[in-house]
């Protein structure tokens, strides 16, 4: 009587060569993750190394000064020719390509950059005001004077700089099409930019006026005279989700007066141990208040 010479526990077919080639897949896996190239053990670092806690620095007389560290926040305000925009004070951050950072430990230049809904200082949104004109550390910032904007917080051993160029057809903003903005390590001409008052008919009398802390302004590049500008319309998918674009650009409005795009704050630090920022415990009567200051405060010598 014939017997069943079958069963489950019978190998066929290159079972032999199954069996190495799972070997030969967990020892790779084991080497990688001694080594931390595991992908999750990659977007963990970039997360770490983009999400680090930073410490704005605190003016004490209200204006802004070469060397603080603030946060360049775009304030809330409805955006009236879209239905669908990001809503709430947008923070100008740091946005390396997604898949370039997986691959390696170390950002391509230059950098993109994105606006995001944060209000929390960390390495990816936190600029150093540099003097343009190698004036002292301490100086005040002041109305119509050449500055740059660094970030250091997720390089060590370099800083990027705020830059643009004029558009071209192979150096334009991914969505609006409009004059490009990016961070490069390159010290230029394109790394210079200056604070204009926000009013157009006061703007020529506070030339020379120190630029008030947490207060609206414009941020204008100064080899194409082109007003920074955050689209909350036109979003960008980033590792960190759904960001609105950053570009280099004015809109102006039917009366020549640059539309709420093109406004700026360079928040700094709070004083309060419950607030990192001055976006919190700012006066709600904000450009009343700031008006009000600057028409008050005299010439700084």
């Amino acid at each position: 009587m014939a017997q069943r010479t079958y069963g489950f526990g019978v190998r066929m077919g290159n079972w032999n060569e199954d069996v190495y080639l799972e070997e030969e897949l967990m020892k790779d896996f084991i080497e990688k993750r001694d080594k931390g190239e595991l992908l999750i053990q990659r977007n963990r670092r970039l997360k770490e190394t983009l999400l680090r806690p930073m410490q704005l620095s605190v003016s004490e007389d209200g204006y802004i000064h070469n060397g603080d560290h603030v946060m360049l926040v775009n304030p809330d305000h409805p955006e009236i020719e879209a239905d669908l925009f990001l809503s709430g004070d947008l923070s100008l951050c740091l946005t390396p390509d997604e898949i370039r950072a997986q691959l390696s430990d170390k950002f391509d230049v230059p950098c993109s950059l994105s606006a995001a809904p944060t209000k929390i200082p960390v390495s990816r949104n936190t600029f150093i005001i540099l003097s343009a004109d190698r004036e002292t550390i301490g100086q005040v910032l002041r109305y119509g004077q050449h500055f740059r904007l660094g970030i250091t917080g997720v390089f060590e051993d370099k800083m990027l700089y705020l830059s643009s160029v004029p558009r071209t057809p192979l150096k334009l903003s991914k969505r609006s099409y409009l004059q490009e903005v990016f961070l490069t390590d390159e010290l230029s001409y394109l790394n210079c930019w200056q604070a204009a008052f926000l009013d157009p008919q006061l703007r020529l009398e506070y030339e020379g006026f120190p630029v008030p802390a947490n207060c609206k302004i414009l941020i204008n590049h100064c080899p194409t005279n082109r007003g920074l500008a955050v689209h909350r319309h036109l979003f960008l998918r980033t590792y960190f989700g759904k960001e609105a674009e950053v570009a280099a650009h004015t809109h102006l409005d039917p009366h020549k007066v640059e539309k709420p795009r093109n406004h700026w704050m360079l928040v700094t630090g709070s004083p309060r141990k419950d607030s990192p920022t001055m976006l919190d415990v700012r006066p709600p009567p904000m450009e009343d208040t700031c008006t009000l200051g600057q028409a008050t405060s005299p010439r700084a010598q």
